[in-house]
């Protein structure tokens, strides 16, 4: 079973497995219970979902890279100055002929710094790392059948500022590194054997925000292949419409662009089918488009009564838009539709499908343990789905707009968003950024806030409000069905102010001002878009200075902020506040507030780095979770040294009364009040500290911790027992130590090494703000009783084996049996050396002298010749000179290497240096092939051809050096 693995990415956490067996994780990596804090296994693979976008390629391979700026060659003298400033004839790096032999080969997504050490003098709120400047190259070979199409290059994100040359030729200027550049790569490709070179100088200096944002491009990357008269980019938008007797209206406008050189038309088809495929409404409209115009198709579709998206229910349509020409599809997209209702009452805060519901969101940046912000699409999934398990139904990105991939997830999983913009900045450099964004994302229904600023000190002033309406103004021209949102800490009061501009005011706390503000603006809907900030390091249950870690006890925020249990009753008790966005759902790296050195990643998540869970994670599943019991207990049971002394428990419950047993023997039974968490002084003593969990006197629940033994086995749990040979697809494996009795021990340290066959480890970390060892390696020590190792198969591997050692343990090795998937792509190029620039001599009745090497200044006054272009026709028999220059890189200097012409029509005898290396005497397209000698002094090649009259001749296909 081959499957397209762009199915699977952000696939329903709750869909059934696929045909394949389960396996064993290993020799002991199932043994014993999971302990509380660990992620939620998945246990299968998620069901494929088709392609959105069936014109992309995948082209996130092939690609190198060089760390450090390389400062474009100074361009002296009237020739080169003048060569310099034409098309196509970039210098440097970005140019066609650079030699790149020495570079890195990487794939994206790809961040570069995180792979840097932690350094005392490199700035806290990027985690100690540096970033810098880095250049990235890949080579393209375009097939002849792809002439005539429209081509786009889509590069999802490149932190933080970018330039983008495609064959010479500066093409994009990427000013946020939040923000897909999509660009038409169409007026300069070339077909056949020549390739295509794309360079990109990626600026990781520059600063968007104030937290950790990686440097490099570390977002998926597409290749869009669509005939000349397409469907553009983000050009559907589909957008449901309740009306009032209980049916939808679906509207659905589609808007093409003609790339061809004549007019085009054809048939737009709108089809939407529910889950099973069945078609529940469609319509068509012709549409037709001058050339390099665009035109727009709009149809509107009838459902009677669709089933509704929740976060509980996220039911999915799927409304397929086709392009007919000729009786055929040329183009396509899929569409993911949700139908639901929303509404911001200012009374009674949010409701969804005409009920109330509180947002319980949480905030995130965009970096995980091991990868920093190059995250691969599956792990993006992977930590929704875990974001989900706390309880919350939204999520707030910030402070920019997200991978597509995570949204993907958002919309399948249940997780309402709120999208952010990153620049306050009405400007059109800056407001074309807020446009893309809306065009890229109505159609989801996962989004329903729109936020165009954060924290910004203009907000209270007046030009803050100018600036918020013209944002606001951007947005609502694109797309009138959600409202917009402001996240302001400050300047609510003044007589004019980005509040004023706004459908829904977002505080980002200033919790004392919720109801003086209400008071004030009874009519307008709130929201906390952000709020809480509590700290707590994951494992640690006494804030200690000398040792850098923060209780567990839910006692610490900074001045600005509340504890989770305060946070929680400000905004649970105000129905008028529709929601809480928490600081943060997981750590992230950089602004460790308020730890100093040596802490270099942040203490605010309720999840840690690697998404293991802290005291918070429990007391937001009490708080937050409705349909299910939950009850929790902390700390561990591990004390030794402290028997007898009083150790603080807690245990977080939704529950109405909650019971604590040591060792059989009962410690009391407590109520369980709004907004309070249960609360015991035990005295230790080892064994078994037991909760009880009650409602209407009836026992629900029991949850226990256990004083463990010794280390005796190592366990790896993955999410998942297999995996897509895709060469794509990672998951992420918890790692911790069980004592004999198969109990978790949660205060282990130890070091464990991991080995791996069949794949890769691409990541390892273990949420400790403090450690400073390589997150890229096969190493790590357990913190708090965890590890987290992040693997990823190879392409078309059949299995994929992790073994892990501790010191004194027997080794754990887990193998995960690989599905056949297979990912669409475009296929990598070798950086070889192509020769492009030639020039020629007019056609003579007697052969030149082949062994004659032209002055530059001389060759430069020949006539052009193209590789894949033939020469004219001679109006009688003659001979021709084709010569060309390069300097060999630097493989090619110190050994050798071979030039190869891969097609010469006429016959010829190719010439270097003034040697002849070949002959071919046949007339016919055929390759010419020579070995070349070591040197790095600059090489003239020469071919002499010869041509009837009335034959077209010259280099029909590519020449390359290797």
């Amino acid at each position: 079973m081959m499957i397209d693995r762009r199915m699977f990415i952000g696939a329903s956490a709750s869909a059934a497995a696929i045909g394949v067996p389960r396996v064993a994780h290993g020799e002991a990596a199932s043994a014993g219970r999971l302990s509380p804090d660990m992620p939620v296994p998945l246990g299968h693979l998620p069901s494929p979902f088709p392609p959105a976008d069936p014109s992309l390629y995948a082209f996130n391979h092939g690609w190198l890279f060089h760390e450090g700026d390389l400062p474009f060659p100074a361009v002296r003298g009237n020739d080169q100055t003048y060569s310099a400033t034409k098309a196509g004839n970039a210098q440097g790096a970005a140019g066609i002929d650079y030699d790149d032999s020495d570079w890195s080969a990487v794939r994206l997504p790809h961040d570069w710094a995180i792979a840097h050490p932690i350094e005392s003098d490199q700035n806290d709120a990027f985690g100690y790392r540096r970033r810098g400047i880095g250049w990235y190259r890949r080579y393209v070979v375009f097939p002849q059948a792809w002439h005539g199409q429209y081509l786009e290059l889509q590069l999802g994100g490149m932190a933080n500022n970018a330039t983008v040359w495609f064959n010479g030729i500066p093409v994009a200027h990427s000013l946020s590194g939040y923000v897909q550049q999509n660009i038409d790569v169409t007026p300069y490709a070339r077909f056949g054997d020549e390739p295509n070179t794309v360079a990109i100088r990626v600026d990781g200096d520059v600063m968007e925000g104030w937290w950790y944002e990686g440097a490099g491009l570390y977002r998926e990357c597409w290749l869009a292949v669509r005939p000349a008269l397409h469907i553009v980019t983000d050009g559907v938008h589909a957008t449901p419409r309740p009306q009032p007797d209980g049916a939808w209206r679906l509207p659905v406008d589609v808007t093409l662009n003609n790339a061809g050189a004549v007019a085009g038309e054809g048939m737009v088809e709108a089809v939407l089918q529910d889950a099973d495929g069945r078609t529940l409404a469609q319509a068509s409209a012709p549409v037709s488009a001058a050339p390099l115009d665009t035109s727009t198709a709009s149809m509107t579709l009838s459902v009677p009564n669709p089933l509704l998206w929740s976060p509980e229910t996220p039911t999915l349509y799927a409304l397929q838009t086709r392009l007919v020409r000729g009786g055929k599809i040329v183009d396509s997209r899929r569409t993911e539709i949700g139908f639901r209702t929303t509404r911001f009452d200012p009374a009674t805060g949010f409701h969804l499908n005409g009920k109330p519901l509180k947002i319980k969101g949480v905030c995130i940046h965009h970096d995980h343990a091991g990868v920093g912000v190059g995250i691969p699409a599956a792990l993006l999934e992977w930590r929704v789905r875990r974001l989900k398990q706390i309880g919350a139904n939204a999520i707030r990105f910030a402070h920019a707009t997200p991978a597509a991939a995570l949204l993907d997830a958002c919309d399948r999983l249940g997780m309402m968003v709120m999208d952010e913009n990153r620049h306050f900045d009405p400007s059109p450099d800056y407001l074309a950024h807020v446009t893309w964004m809306v065009r890229r994302d109505r159609n989801r229904p996962s989004v329903i806030l729109w936020s165009v600023l954060n924290e910004e000190p203009m907000q209270g002033t007046e030009q803050g409000y100018e600036m918020v309406r013209r944002l606001a103004g951007a947005i609502r021209a694109l797309d009138d069905t959600r409202p917009i949102t402001a996240a302001m800490n400050d300047g609510m009061f003044t007589p004019k102010n980005g509040a004023d501009a706004v459908d829904v005011v977002g505080f980002n706390y200033k919790h004392n001002w919720y109801d003086r503000y209400h008071a004030a603006h009874p009519d307008r809907p709130l929201i906390s878009t952000e709020d809480t900030s509590a700290v707590m390091t994951r494992g640690e249950w006494t804030t200690d200075t000398q040792r850098n870690v923060l209780t567990s006890y839910d006692t610490e925020a900074p001045e600005w902020g509340l504890t989770h249990h305060e946070s929680w009753q400000m905004i649970g008790s105000r129905p008028f506040i529709a929601a809480t966005f928490v600081w943060t759902g997981f750590d992230y790296h950089g602004e460790p507030t308020p730890l100093p050195w040596p802490a270099a990643s942040s203490s605010f998540g309720i999840l840690d780095l690697c998404g293991f869970a802290k005291m918070a994670y429990h007391l937001r599943r009490a708080q937050w979770v409705e349909d299910a019991p939950v009850l929790a207990i902390g700390p561990h049971w591990n004390w030794a040294g402290r028997e007898g002394q009083p150790i603080k428990v807690m245990t977080p419950a939704n529950l109405e009364e909650v019971a604590l047993f040591l060792n059989g023997k009962p410690l009391g039974r407590q109520a369980r009040g709004a907004f309070v968490t249960p609360e015991w002084q035990v005295p230790f003593a080892p064994g078994k500290l037991e909760a009880v969990g009650y409602t209407a006197g009836r026992e629900i629940l029991r949850v226990a911790v256990e004083t463990a033994g010794r280390p005796a086995t190592l366990r790896l749990t993955p999410d998942r027992p297999m995996m897509l040979s895709d060469g794509d697809d990672v998951q992420p494996i918890s790692v911790d130590l069980l004592d004999a009795e198969g109990r978790h021990v949660p205060t282990a340290t130890d070091r464990v090494t991991f080995g791996v066959e069949g794949g890769e480890i691409i990541g390892v970390g273990n949420g400790d703000p403090n450690d400073h060892d390589p997150e890229q390696g096969n190493t790590r020590k357990l913190f708090a009783g965890f590890a987290q190792v992040l693997v990823r198969p190879f392409a078309g591997a059949k299995q994929l084996v992790l073994t892990a050692r501790v010191a004194g343990l027997p080794a754990t090795r887990t193998a995960f049996p690989l599905v056949a998937a297979r990912t669409r792509d475009v296929a990598a190029t070798p950086a070889v050396h192509h020769l492009t620039e030639w020039r020629r001599t007019p056609f003579a009745a007697q052969a030149p002298d082949p062994r004659e090497i032209y002055p530059a200044q001389q060759w430069r006054a020949l006539g052009y010749v193209r590789t894949g272009r033939l020469e004219e026709a001679p109006a009688e028999h003659g001979f021709t000179l084709i010569q060309g220059r390069f300097v060999p890189r630097r493989a090619v200097a110190a050994h050798g290497g071979t030039l190869r012409l891969a097609g010469v029509i006429g016959r010829a005898e190719l010439w270097v240096d003034g040697v002849k290396l070949a002959t071919k005497t046949d007339r016919a397209e055929a390759p010419i092939v020579a070995t070349l000698p070591a040197g790095d002094q600059e090489r003239v090649v020469t071919l002499l051809l010869e041509a009837d009259a009335g034959e077209a001749a010259g280099l029909s296909r590519g020449v390359t050096i290797w």
